[in-house]
């Protein structure tokens, strides 16, 4: 009996995830627990394993598709043997669909969206071409199709993108020789009809397009993500200016003595375990919004955005509040090693309370950060550098003291601005007076 495939669940949250990859085709053999397809959830790439020997077959998603969790997306079937009939009604044969092409015996693959769409259309699927992973039909084939079916004759044919881009630039259509689908203009061939000599030579000025960056994967979560942040969050800002004096001395008398490059304590863990202490006075910026309440949480659990190729990803100290510098710097370390080699797990990226976003390694002196959904606040750090500032006990007085600026971006739904200007002024009272927790 053939063997179900679904799309795994990886967190307890978790509603769907993205195909990113196909690693084995279809009608290869694979062996249980043989990696079969790359799938992304919440910024992490995670792999789909083979639940046992056979042959890989009835492969119902695409590259790009979301697909709900326990959904299923293939099979695993033995020689001789063939997946469900109910399956070949929707997406790996569209046999009830395009009755065309069941009368020629001919196979074609279509998405489930797509099937939808050319029952609902009443199209021959004859006519499509698809472009997905083994020429499956996708539901953007299928947009294309009724794009260019109810397209006035006489009409350049050319998608959305390609209209914009021209009328930008005042380029007339009828110029241009499009390379999609049946001659259609895509905007690739409006950069390149801007960029050529000819046009170059008349005063043309438009920018040709190095590449394309597909918005799947971590590039779509962030995007949605950030603009649901800064839709529905309305973000307050605060910014103040710390002396770092004398919890970098620390820093330096805590790491003469550790050999170990790895296990050194960094800045980024100094300011963890300070913003850690200033949330346990100040707890509200440790806190989420929802409909009808604010929930303000006891555990303190600090992400640390990260950079990657890709973009950024946010590796979470979970308790914060009860590890020491020495401890949150390691599980830093380690952290950043995971995410840089693609290895961490969603436990790691579960249950962040706030936010640090780090760009002083960079060079960054301040910035603003959007918070990070469904948290409250998040803090943008700057680089920690020389200036000179009046001595504390007398104005006449100018010392040269390492400083650093932090930037709070908070929900005000959450708090007002008395209450994070308190959240802020603990953390620069912990900073310059940092021994404590150095003990």
């Amino acid at each position: 009996m053939a063997k179900e495939i679904i799309m795994p669940k990886f967190g307890f949250t978790q509603e769907n995830s993205e195909i990113l990859e196909w690693l084995i085709k279809e009608g290869e053999t694979v062996e249980k627990g043989d990696p079969i397809a790359v799938v992304s959830t919440d910024k992490i790439s995670m792999e789909v394993e083979a639940p046992e020997n056979g042959i890989l077959a009835g492969i119902s998603r695409q590259v790009g598709e979301i697909v709900p969790v326990t959904e299923i997306i293939a099979y695993i079937v033995q020689p001789g043997e063939s997946v469900p009939s109910s399956v070949i009604k929707k997406p790996v044969s569209a046999k009830e669909t395009v009755n065309k092409i069941a009368e020629e015996s001919i196979t074609v693959k279509v998405s489930p969206l797509a099937a939808k769409l050319i029952e609902e259309n009443k199209i021959d699927a004859a006519d499509l071409m698809g472009t997905g992973v083994g020429g499956q039909i996708s539901r953007k084939d299928v947009e294309d199709y009724l794009a260019r079916r109810s397209t006035p004759e006489g009409k350049v044919k050319a998608t959305p993108a390609a209209r914009r881009v021209a009328g930008e630039n005042q380029i007339d259509l009828q110029n241009i020789k499009g390379t999609g689908p049946d001659g259609r203009i895509q905007a690739a061939d409006v950069g390149s009809y801007k960029s050529s000599p000819a046009v170059q030579k008349a005063g043309g000025g438009f920018p040709g397009i190095l590449k394309e960056i597909p918005l799947i994967g971590m590039r779509r979560v962030i995007a949605e993500n950030m603009s649901r942040s800064m839709r529905e969050a309305p973000h307050m800002t605060m910014q103040i200016d710390v002396q770092m004096d004398e919890a970098e001395e620390l820093r330096r008398s805590a790491n003469e003595n550790i050999t170990d490059k790895n296990a050194r304590i960094s800045a980024t863990a100094v300011i963890v375990k300070a913003v850690a202490m200033a949330i346990k006075k100040y707890p509200i910026v440790n806190s989420q919004f929802t409909s009808d309440k604010i929930l303000v949480f006891s555990d303190i659990n600090i992400g640390v955005a990260t950079a990657l190729e890709d973009g950024l990803i946010v590796p979470i100290i979970h308790s914060a509040d009860q590890l020491s510098v020495a401890q949150i710097s390691l599980t830093l370390n380690e952290l950043a090693i995971r995410a840089r080699e693609n290895k961490l797990k969603p436990e790691d990226l579960a249950n962040g309370t706030f936010t640090i976003s780090n760009l002083g390694m960079f060079g960054i002196d301040r910035f603003t950060a959007i918070i990070n959904p469904p948290q409250s606040a998040i803090l943008a750090v700057g680089a920690i550098k020389r200036h000179m500032v009046p001595d504390d006990s007398d104005d006449q007085v100018i010392r040269i003291k390492k400083m650093v600026t932090f930037n709070l971006s908070a929900d005000h739904r959450v708090m007002d601005g008395a209450q994070a200007a308190y959240f802020m002024a603990e953390l620069r009272y912990i900073l310059k007076n940092a021994e404590g927790f150095f003990q």
